[in-house]
């Protein structure tokens, strides 16, 4: 059998579907971790699937993906405040809004492109936990993408409106919550110019000097998805309660 390192070095596992047998020793040395560094009564989802998204984010380098696995659980039962419930009812006014988006359509490198658009967040109706809940919704569908996986995504924080309200909000450890699973490029009035350094023209929207489809109509878009996946985060939302 291929040592650990031999095999991840021939830079197939990632390409591999789920039911690879190939994949099941990195499956097993990652669960085997994960049951002897998780303290009795930490909610885990320890099922292949769930455990091929961190093994995929760390190139299947297992020790890479258990601090990753660890850190995850640890986080979700640490912080009840935003994770037990992901309800969409919970940021639908966010939502509404025009907050938030996800692209239709990745970069070159195949990442999905999260936009948040700051000014559309009225600091006086919506507190940080429930702007960053909404970051957790949406992380939690896409990294269930088998190409996001494998890929990544990154973020653009749409800086424009940005008033000491939503300064007062955000503390440093929460911003840092945020920022430690992100890939974030921070723009403010001339962004327009610099995105199409970091992203294809045709992927962005007019308004970042795009020419895909409107902030509007992709932020409209992902809010009809995320409502649609209602149930889905409900089980999850019970999943962690339980735990």
């Amino acid at each position: 059998m291929l040592q650990e390192t031999d095999a991840r070095s021939l830079g197939k596992l990632n390409d591999l579907p789920d039911d690879s047998p190939l994949i099941v020793p990195y499956l097993g040395k990652l669960r085997n971790g994960a049951e002897k560094e998780l303290e009795r009564g930490t909610w885990a989802d320890l099922s292949d699937t769930f455990l091929l998204r961190f093994l995929r984010a760390r190139d299947f380098d297992t020790e890479l993906a258990l601090k990753l696995l660890i850190n995850y659980f640890r986080w979700r039962n640490e912080c009840p405040e935003i994770s037990a419930n992901l309800q969409p009812s919970t940021v639908l006014g966010l939502l509404q809004n025009n907050y938030h988006a996800v692209l239709k359509f990745r970069d070159t490198n195949g990442s999905r492109i999260l936009v948040y658009r700051i000014g559309q967040w009225d600091p006086k109706l919506f507190t940080a936990y429930e702007v960053f809940r909404v970051s957790l919704i949406t992380s939690e569908l896409i990294v269930q993408e088998t190409e996001t996986q494998r890929n990544g995504l990154k973020a653009i924080f749409d800086l424009e409106g940005w008033r000491f309200a939503h300064a007062f909000q955000i503390t440093p450890s929460l911003a840092k919550k945020i920022s430690a699973v992100l890939t974030i490029h921070l723009h403010g009035c001339t962004y327009q110019q610099s995105l199409i350094q970091y992203f294809p023209d045709s992927i962005l929207p007019e308004e970042y000097g795009g020419s895909g489809p409107t902030i509007e109509e992709a932020c409209k878009e992902w809010t009809e998805f995320i409502l649609k996946s209602e149930d889905q985060l409900h089980k999850l939302s019970i999943a962690s309660s339980d735990g």
